[in-house]
């Protein structure tokens, strides 16, 4: 893994290390340096490394001259392979008040969908290079924090009660120093997001936040609706709290929501499943779910399964005991699997997300 010390993905950045005459050895991500051109010519860049920065041509040919690589920007692409940062959700959703149609994550996914079957090598590439550089901004980001992973179904509504649950678990989780960091999308995911987003705010607010919500309860038939329903809810409490969200294009008729303040989406499913998973290193919730929530149960035991010293198994706490034990019964072969292991002490099912933290602090 190169240092994240010799990164350079802003232009303040880039200033600071350019003026002491050298970026030998430096990789510098995403950064407009068009006007920077004399700074270019200044410096020494033999070694170092441009990915999708916008040069003048005069500068990339010294920059090439000098010994380094350049990776230049690729035109017309509806997103950026070598972005240095995780995105946002008002840069997924810029454009919004035209119709989501008209937002970069729309035209992304619309981008995949496209190309992700045509056999095009470059097109495949440029999915893995982007997706690469979201697990490396991701890991970036979430340097010494303990991230608490929430799963859950996409198609729980708004006006539930076990919408409400979920943001009271995210609200909570986040007011004890966890990332609450979830896949991202809506639902399940979208209400643990919110909780953690009106952590800062008082209680009240969350109700307030519910009731604006409500009107729009899915994001179908609308996803331009129930985007600037959660807008809405933003502009009214505008500082909100941080968390994490991990969505998808590959599920690309799940919009991503507006709440987690970080966002690293992925073109491949399998990459962001895994990675929302191994970095969950203060364990994982599991909410009522289908078939992806179950696929998550398991994909998380697997490694805790097989224990080793360098990783201890983390929690696993299963909320809604008719569900994981009649419904979906998912809850006695998780209890088989690790009967005489090392993660049997780390499991726990539960009745409500009100018993969550206690069962975190008993197993944690």
């Amino acid at each position: 893994m190169v240092n994240a010390d010799i990164e350079i993905e802003t232009l303040a950045e880039f200033d600071r290390v350019a003026a002491r005459g050298s970026l030998s050895g430096y990789r510098v991500q995403s950064v407009n340096l068009l006007e920077r051109t004399f700074a270019l010519l200044s410096a020494d860049t033999s070694s170092a490394v441009f990915l999708g920065c916008a040069m003048e041509p005069d500068a990339s040919v010294k920059v090439r001259a000098d010994g380094a690589l350049v990776f230049p920007p690729v035109p017309d692409l509806p997103f950026n392979p070598y972005r240095g940062l995780l995105y946002t959700a008002g840069e997924l959703f810029a454009g919004l008040a035209e119709g989501y149609e008209d937002t970069p994550d729309a035209r992304a996914y619309a981008w995949f969908q496209e190309t992700k079957a045509d056999g095009d090598v470059f097109s495949s590439m440029l999915r893995s290079i982007h997706d690469d550089a979201i697990s490396d901004a991701l890991d970036e980001h979430l340097v010494g924090a303990r991230v608490i992973g929430v799963m859950g179904g996409h198609a729980m509504a708004r006006d539930t009660r076990e919408y409400e649950g979920a943001a009271r678990l995210g609200r909570v989780l986040a007011r004890t120093g966890l990332t609450v960091a979830t896949g991202g999308g809506p639902g399940a995911m979208e209400a643990a997001n919110l909780g953690a987003y009106l952590a800062p705010a008082p209680d009240e607010a969350l109700a307030e936040a519910l009731e604006l919500l409500a009107k729009v309860p899915s994001f179908t038939p609308s996803i331009s609706d129930w985007a600037r329903a959660a807008f809405a809810v933003r502009e009214r409490w505008p500082a909100g709290g941080d968390s994490v969200g991990i969505p998808t294009w590959f599920y690309g008729h799940e919009p991503p929501n507006a709440f987690a303040g970080q966002v690293a989406k992925y073109f491949a499913n399998a990459t962001r499943e895994d990675g929302l998973l191994a970095r969950s290193n203060a364990g994982v919730v599991f909410l009522p779910g289908a078939a992806g929530t179950v696929q998550e149960v398991f994909d998380n035991a697997t490694p805790n399964f097989y224990d080793s010293a360098e990783r201890r198994p983390t929690p696993m706490v299963l909320v809604g005991r008719a569900h994981w034990t009649e419904h979906l019964p998912a809850w006695p072969l998780l209890q088989a699997l690790a009967r005489g292991r090392a993660m049997e002490s780390r499991i726990a099912l539960v009745d409500s997300v009100d018993e969550v933290p206690a069962a975190l602090a008993a197993i944690g």
